[in-house]
């Protein structure tokens, strides 16, 4: 038993499942739920993702040695400013944010020097939310990126290692700004161009001049591309808002290599697209 009490803030797809793996595993001696809509606290008790739930946060943290935060990510500073007083001294905070950045810094600063915080993101997940999908497996094999900084405290940090590679999850350590770019281009952006494109065929449908709809001629290369574009669009929209700075110089070099695909189109450049085509065909295959 690793943690006699975890309380996790946010019991959807990514709570749920941690609640679920750390029941089956013996990781907690108790894990309880907190969240908004008692329906869903209630589906996660009857799925065992959780022993039992609290409405307030405030009348669960008193005595929880970890609190893992599974809100959006623009949620923290408001949940922490109600509660992160009322945290043992020595209890662990964490949280499954897609975003750390200088999120991890206004977190440090609103907790009390004797909490200790520790940023994680399991990059794993569904385009389904909710507990209702959580898996005890979600977490098997996947990537969890832990983002120290240097007022991290050294036991948290392993204890909370510890943890994800229980759960299955192969950790790495990384800064929580390199974080930010790094998840802000294999994550954020991918995220992005699917919104776009699904808006772009929603748009092109409309000009269809019979009753035909677009999507019914798809194949699996629209379901591959687009299938993220089926995400969370609150839970987007935060990750997005939080890491703009790097996402909106990162659509701009995308939107650059569109430009040149189309000034090739224009100009009947055969050599040039096929020049991009291969570029990018030999950049897929070298990634496995």
């Amino acid at each position: 038993m690793s943690f006699n009490k975890v309380v996790i803030v946010g019991v959807g797809l990514i709570g749920g499942s941690l609640g679920l793996v750390l029941k089956q595993k013996r990781l907690a001696g108790m894990v309880v739920g907190v969240g908004r809509r008692i329906e869903n606290l209630d589906l996660a008790v009857k799925l065992g993702a959780i022993d039992h739930y609290e409405s307030q946060a405030l009348d669960a943290v008193t005595d929880a040695d970890l609190v893992i935060l599974a809100t959006p990510v623009d949620t923290y500073s408001a949940h922490l400013k109600e509660w992160g007083g009322r945290l043992p001294a020595r209890a662990i905070v964490s949280d499954v944010g897609s975003v750390k950045g200088r999120l991890v810094e206004e977190v440090e600063q609103l907790l009390s020097p004797h909490v200790r915080f520790v940023g994680a993101h399991p990059i794993a997940g569904k385009e389904k939310s909710g507990v209702a999908f959580a898996t005890h497996d979600l977490f098997k094999g996947a990537r969890c990126l832990i983002t120290p900084t240097k007022r991290t405290d050294p036991e948290a940090l392993e204890k909370m290692c510890q943890l994800w590679q229980s759960v299955g999850s192969v950790v790495s350590q990384i800064d929580p700004l390199s974080h930010d770019f790094i998840l802000g281009a294999v994550s954020h952006l991918p995220h992005v161009a699917a919104f776009a494109l699904m808006q772009t065929l929603t748009e092109l449908e409309g000009q269809l001049t019979n009753s035909s709809k677009l999507l019914e001629y798809s194949g699996g290369g629209l379901r591959d591309t687009t299938r993220i574009a089926a995400s969370s669009p609150e839970m987007w929209r935060d990750i997005c808002l939080a890491n703009k700075e790097n996402l909106i110089k990162m659509i701009e070099v995308y939107m650059q290599h569109l430009e040149q695909f189309r000034g090739c189109l224009e100009a009947g450049d055969s050599a040039g697209i096929e020049e991009i085509m291969g570029k990018a065909k030999h950049a897929r295959e070298s990634f496995q």
